[in-house]
């Protein structure tokens, strides 16, 4: 163990090293396989014995609970959910499972997987976007083990479920991997299809049970109900074998405490990259971006000699899935010594055993942090890196390492009956099958609610029907909450490179806006608001762009008040109204403003869910005139939008936030911190029912910023509407301080 330590301890010896501990070792607890397990497959399995969490999962199975498997990366989940699933088709080969994964990577991986074990009568297929058109009906017709994403379960299969009759027939079980990926918005959606897919398993006469695997997350047995509308089984007792793991916070050094400015946290990580290759450390680093992880590859080749860069190669989206494959081969024969990634390797993906694991910059959740640093050590010690960049949490975090390291993973959020996300899927459940009141348990009392409300559905004798033309789920997609989108189309090849809602493509794609899809990086050549098309071509420039928007929030509900830190605390519906009206080009170098031009465009106003507060005469005391009133409030508010996604399962660009000096409805000065897609997806809601801590936390990050006046790493937000003008780091620290004080005197 010490000969392997030392070959990258002198490596943890600089200033840029902010914290170091160790995470101990833990021993397997095993028990043999199950004595009712189908012969042929026990002896088919290459292995003798069961972590206790998997026989936990096999045992719940057997008595026809469903599951939610929520156990560490590499501990075996797959074995878990795969067990009852091919002892029931060893017994029955008309047993038919379907297998849900979020990315098609993971289900190549899963195929190859299931092939390794030869178990008995088992016939899988893969079935998505992909699969030739003259092979789809030959797998509907034999293939026993179906694996597939949501969107093409939502789109190819439900819709055409006449197709698959003898699938939803004998449908015994569907799994779904990497449960905690559906969140939010996505998971919202998935949560429907969800639900569409039992109830027609239903019609066909089936009663599928699900096998949910999830990393660890705070609430697996919620998560399964709001994804599926079931009581399930939990399993989370991780006793999986782990190996001793060093953890290092790197923070790049200081370059001016003033600006706030470090020096690249992607050149650090590619030294770091470097060191630990070139010593024969199999190292993994995990970048936000597709160019952040290309750029972090090429920084790295050339730090090494010729024969390292051999062994060094970036994953990420955008390759073909043969460039895919082949990387991924390379990596478990043990021949690539480096990879570059996005996090399209964070989730299940078998890629071997790597001794090291550095993530560039927080990814947003400490569950993923924990699946990114669980891909080092897996079978010998190991080393995890976060390399920090400058953004408040980010920031935080080496400053309070005990915030990060001890922190609990977060709750998955998502809220399936959503108006906007829900109306598309009844239309969608109404065109598949008559909707009447017998469906309630399975798609929910909100979904016959809504029924009633929709023009495009008619009410007939057996119950609610399609009436328009086209089918419905073809007219929306499972990542929005509105289906009034923009499509990003690429000028030269004419490619559409992604959706933009509506309310949001007004500031990301007006014209001359710099806009990143998947890391790279394209100009706004032309925004036509009658076709609802931005023409973007590829950009290599070295400015970005941010939108400046008015604001306005009207409370349309208060549907919660409580007295909390010393003020009123209230969560309900808000309505916000923004206007586009100018946008900056900004330096990449140093942040300074370029140029600032005018914009004309349309109003956008969309409802969702918010917190907000009014703060008491006695907290603001000194803090009262203006402008010292209107940057305190503004400060406390951006500093606050960073610290959510501690407590809610989200990323910063979910959330927005408006603050002034009077409300027309409050009459007093007010901060909204709300849920920035329509209707909500429980963001907001999570941080009213953690405020105290979200205040106490928003303050301790302020206390430890080395700045005076405000900087990246504290209270400049990348995506403020007022292009970070009226910030009062002092005011908001004082204000926040005594939030904090009096939640404490009442606790």
């Amino acid at each position: 163990m010490a000969v392997e330590a030392a070959l990258w301890d002198d490596l943890l010896e600089g200033e840029e090293v902010a914290h170091v501990t160790t995470l101990a070792s833990a021993e397997a607890q095993t028990v043999p396989l199950p004595d009712d397990l189908e012969p042929r497959l026990h002896e088919a399995l290459p292995l003798s014995e069961l972590y206790l969490h998997q026989r936990a999962a096999w045992d719940a199975a057997r008595r026809g609970e469903h599951v939610i498997l929520a156990t560490g990366t590499a501990s075996g989940k797959s074995l878990g959910f795969n067990l009852p699933v091919l002892d029931a088709i060893a017994r029955e080969p008309k047993t038919r499972a379907l297998y849900l994964y979020p990315t098609k990577a993971l289900a190549q991986d899963q195929a190859r997987s299931l092939a390794e074990l030869h178990a008995p009568n088992v016939r899988a297929a893969i079935y998505d976007g992909d699969t030739p058109t003259d092979r789809r009906r030959q797998i509907r017709k034999w293939a026993n083990v179906i694996l597939t994403n949501p969107d093409m379960l939502h789109v190819g299969v439900l819709p055409h479920h006449d197709r698959w009759a003898d699938v939803l027939h004998n449908l015994r079980y569907l799994v779904v991997d990497e449960a905690h990926v559906y969140r939010g918005v996505f998971g919202s959606h998935v949560g429907n299809v969800l639900r569409r897919l039992l109830r027609l398993a239903h019609v066909y006469g089936a009663e599928p049970q699900l096998l949910l695997a999830s990393a660890t997350i705070a609430n697996p047995g919620e998560l399964a109900t709001s994804l599926a509308g079931i009581e399930a089984r939990v399993v989370d007792n991780d006793t999986a074998p782990r190996a001793e793991r060093a953890v290092v916070l790197w923070n790049p050094e200081l370059l001016d405490a003033e600006l706030g400015l470090r020096a690249s946290a992607l050149g650090d990580a590619s030294r770091l990259l470097a060191a630990l290759v070139s010593r024969g450390l199999r190292t993994i680093c995990f970048a936000k971006s597709r160019k952040a992880a290309e750029l972090i590859h090429r920084f790295t080749v050339e730090r090494v000699d010729a024969e390292t860069a051999a062994c060094l190669a970036p994953y990420r989206a955008g390759y073909t899935p043969a460039q895919r494959r082949e990387i991924e081969r390379r990596l478990v024969a043990g021949e690539l010594l480096g990879v570059s990634a996005t996090d399209a390797l964070e989730l299940g993906i078998d890629i071997g055993l790597l001794d090291c694991a550095i993530s560039v910059g927080f990814p947003g959740t400490v569950a993923s942090l924990r699946q990114q640093w669980g891909r080092a050590g897996r079978r010998s010690r190991g080393l995890a890196v976060l390399v920090a960049s400058e953004d408040a949490l980010d920031q935080y975090f080496m400053r309070e390492p005990d915030t990060l390291l001890d922190r609990q993973v977060e709750a998955a959020i998502l809220d399936h009956a959503n108006p906007r996300v829900l109306d598309g899927h009844v239309c969608a459940a109404a065109f598949e099958a008559p909707l009447d009141d017998d469906d309630r348990p399975t798609l929910g009392d909100e979904a016959l609610e809504r029924a009633a409300l929709l023009p495009e559905l008619k009410r007939t004798k057996t119950g609610y029907v399609w009436a328009g033309r086209e089918y419905p789920a073809a007219r929306f997609g499972l990542r929005s909450t509105t289906p009034d989108t923009f499509a990003v189309v690429e000028a030269q090849s004419g490619t559409v490179l992604g959706l933009v809602e509506r309310e949001r493509a007004y500031s990301t794609v007006h014209e001359g806006a710099v806009y990143l899809h998947l890391g790279e990086s394209y100009l706004v050549r032309e925004l036509d608001l009658r076709a609802r098309a931005a023409v973007v071509t590829p950009y290599k420039g070295d400015y970005y762009t941010q939108a400046k928007k008015e604001t306005n929030t009207a409370i349309e509900e208060t549907l919660r008040t409580e007295r909390r830190c010393g003020l009123d605390l209230c969560f309900g519906r808000i309505s916000v109204t923004e206007r586009v009206v100018a946008y900056q080009k900004k330096s990449v170098r140093d942040q300074s403003t370029l140029e600032t031009l005018q914009l004309d465009l349309p109003e956008t106003s969309f409802e969702t869910e918010a917190i907000w507060y009014v703060p008491e005469p006695e907290q603001l005391t000194g803090l009262e005139r203006m402008p010292t009133l209107l940057g305190t409030l503004h400060a406390a508010e951006h500093s606050m939008i960073a610290l959510l996604p501690l407590w809610a399962m989200c990323d910063r660009w979910d959330i927005g936030g408006l603050s002034t000096n009077i409300h027309f409805q409050t009459d007093a000065p007010t901060v909204f911190v709300y849920d920035g897609h329509s209707g909500g997806v429980g963001i907001t809601e999570r941080g009213f029912n953690a405020f105290e801590g979200w205040v106490e936390d928003t303050a301790r990050m302020l206390e430890g910023c080395p700045c005076t006046g405000g900087c990246p790493s504290c209270v400049q937000s990348p995506k403020c509407g007022n292009l970070n003008e009226m910030l009062d780091k002092g005011g908001a620290l004082t204000l926040l301080r005594r939030m904090a004080a009096a939640s404490t005197s009442v606790s």
